[in-house]
């Protein structure tokens, strides 16, 4: 681990802020005291007052904690971004070019076919950014209210660290702090200016594709679909992928993840103080041994200044991508074990296992669906989302089921439970039925016309939101020209004319006419127009059998994305010399009946027309 993560230790988002045991609410047990006479009524005022201005400070500090982990979590993903786009994003390229030629990207990189691979990917990230961000965040936001006590003269205790109490004076001044951060802009991800551009990723795609279908010597001409200056076609789809990775990840709202950490900030965090003395006494051993060892380092000085947090605070050149360390390290609480998980696990088996059982609920689900039994789905739906709460589709899942049951207001909430995570069509569009069911007419138009905007050529979408704005007498007219757009046999005008004309009934929808997109300096050709798919892997495919190891090559219709070697586990590898155990081989077990397992470079392109 890097020296400026050295100080980290290996602990889990759930190990932060321990429940006290023994006691029934997790909070330390206040012994109850009988007293023989009663209390002064002014005494008994400021006691009252005390308390209020303790609780008016622990929630100060727990809104300080959560605000700037939700900025870690889309700082540090922004940093996991951007090493995608360098490391993986150029792969994507040369496989779907080997199949679709030079040009295929720069027609392609917006299509519904790369935009889902995306999704899925990034939404198996952020269900790991509680566990990879809430350490690190907690003891950055804690070195921070560190040395604002230090520049205040407040003293900390060497054993038991920083207690809350002694800040009780400096009160405005943190207030003041989290208002700072409370007006910051809602977390986002953007690339991360101090990091470069991605020149390293496109020379690589560029020597491989040289190496492929290039002129290697006078023996080896070129590939027919390379002739030309591929080179400008190459650079010019790299960088419109690129650009369509950061557009679908900013589909994702951070505020929806790392809900272990959130929970603990905001419904189990006593007003007493007790949970700050009990943060003071986990971080500040790690902070006073990394001190000692590194020193107090520029960044860290100037943590206290309203911006959170993480990357930025330090301004560092080489920040690490923590979406690719292991989590091969322990810390479950044998006390939160359920559902299977052993004690004994590490975290990234931890997550995994959640994971797989999370998706055979859900495959049982979709066979309940498929079959009509529509009340079975809803029950092996909400127990997927129970068991796996930060994945969406579950919930996703649970709408269309409650939809099929009448259940508008279950649907509604479900679809509202999904977008509070990923802003997806299916979440919106499926919302808005529910709500044109229940009679709020004008927030299923907001809802249709979102998904619009995100999809234009939705055309379930059109007929809803047509349904609901134009008068009975209207419909038929309105439905008669959407027939001619979408029916290529039945309609007799131009391509530009079909485009116009789509444009226009998009307009009386309320929907304004898209962004035109810029068209490369090169012409498109027959292969552009190729149909590719890509395909994710399942939990048993394995590429150390042979089974995925096929070479690419340009007359090919599969390249195929399998590691040579699969890990014995996704998220951490499993301690050395470990036995195999009755956990260990049902999960593997389950990783065999798992359907799909989204991963950045376990995939399959295929080529489908």
């Amino acid at each position: 681990m890097p020296a400026k993560y050295s100080h980290v230790k290996k602990r889990s988002a759930s190990g932060l802020l321990k429940k006290e045991k023994n006691s029934p609410n997790g909070h330390h047990i206040i012994k109850e005291t009988h007293h023989t006479r009663a209390l002064n009524p002014h005494i008994d005022r400021s006691i009252t007052q005390a308390m209020s201005a303790v609780s008016q400070l622990e929630r100060a500090i727990a809104r300080v904690l959560l605000i700037r982990y939700e900025q870690d979590i889309a700082r540090l993903y922004s940093t996991r971004l951007y090493s995608i786009a360098l490391v993986h994003l150029p792969t994507l390229v040369m496989r779907c070019v080997t199949l679709g030629g030079p040009g295929w990207l720069a027609f392609n990189h917006d299509s519904d076919e790369i935009k889902d691979f995306f999704r899925a990917a990034i939404s198996m990230d952020m269900r790991q950014a509680g566990e990879r961000v809430a350490t690190k965040s907690v003891l950055w936001s804690y070195t921070a209210l560190r040395h604002f006590a230090m520049s205040n003269n407040v003293p900390i205790c060497s054993k038991l660290g920083l207690h809350s109490l002694r800040l009780l004076p400096y009160y405005p001044a943190l207030k003041a702090h989290l208002d700072a951060l409370e007006a910051m802009s809602p977390p986002t991800f953007t690339k991360p200016p101090h990091l470069g551009s991605l020149q390293e990723g496109q020379e690589a795609l560029e020597d491989a594709c040289e190496l492929k279908f290039g002129w290697v010597n006078e023996l080896a001409p070129a590939h027919p679909d390379w002739e030309g200056d591929w080179r400008i076609k190459i650079r010019y789809g790299y960088e419109k992928l690129s650009q369509t990775l950061w557009r679908v990840a900013r589909e994702f709202e951070v505020r929806g993840y790392g809900m272990i950490l959130r929970e603990k900030l905001t419904t189990k965090w006593c007003d007493c103080g007790c949970s700050t003395d009990h943060l003071g006494e986990v971080c500040e051993k790690t902070v006073r041994e990394d001190e000692e060892e590194s020193g107090v380092r520029i960044g860290k000085q100037r943590e206290w200044d309203g911006r959170g947090s993480g990357i930025y605070g330090w301004e560092t050149e080489e920040e690490e991508d923590i979406w690719e360390v292991d989590l091969d390290f322990g810390g479950v609480d044998p006390d939160e074990c359920a559902g299977g998980v052993d004690a004994e696990m590490t975290i990234g088996e931890m997550m995994e296992w959640r994971y797989l059982r999370a998706e055979r609920e859900k495959e049982l689900g979709n066979a309940a669906y498929r079959r009509g039994d529509y009340e079975a789905a809803v029950k092996l739906y909400k127990t997927a989302h129970e068991i796996e709460s930060e994945l969406p589709h579950y919930q996703l899942n649970l709408a269309a089921a409650h939809l099929k049951l009448n259940n508008w207001i279950e649907a509604e909430k479900a679809c509202t439970k999904v977008l509070q995570q990923h802003r997806s069509v299916k979440g919106l569009y499926r919302r808005g039925k529910a709500r044109r069911m229940l009679g709020r007419d004008e927030e299923a138009i907001q809802d249709l016309r979102a998904v619009l905007r995100l999809q234009p050529t939705n055309v379930d979408a059109i007929r809803e939101l047509t349904a609901l704005i134009f008068p009975p007498g209207e419909q038929d007219s309105s439905k008669a020209s959407l027939n001619e757009d979408t029916n290529p046999s039945s309609s007799k005008q131009s391509s530009n004319a079909q485009k116009e004309k789509h444009t226009e009934d998009l307009r009386r929808l309320g929907i304004p006419e898209p962004k035109p997109t810029k068209q490369p300096s090169f012409s498109r050709t027959r292969a552009d127009d190729r149909k590719l798919k890509i395909s994710l892997l399942s939990g048993s495919a394995d590429g150390g059998n042979g089974k995925h190891r096929k070479a690419g090559n340009p007359g090919g219709d599969t390249i195929h994305g399998a590691q040579q070697q699969q890990p014995p586990s996704r998220h951490g590898k499993e301690k050395a010399g470990t036995m195999r155990t009755r956990k260990t081989k049902e999960m593997e077990r389950m990783r065999a009946e798992c359907v799909t397992y989204p991963s950045w470079d376990r995939y399959v392109v295929k080529r489908v027309d």
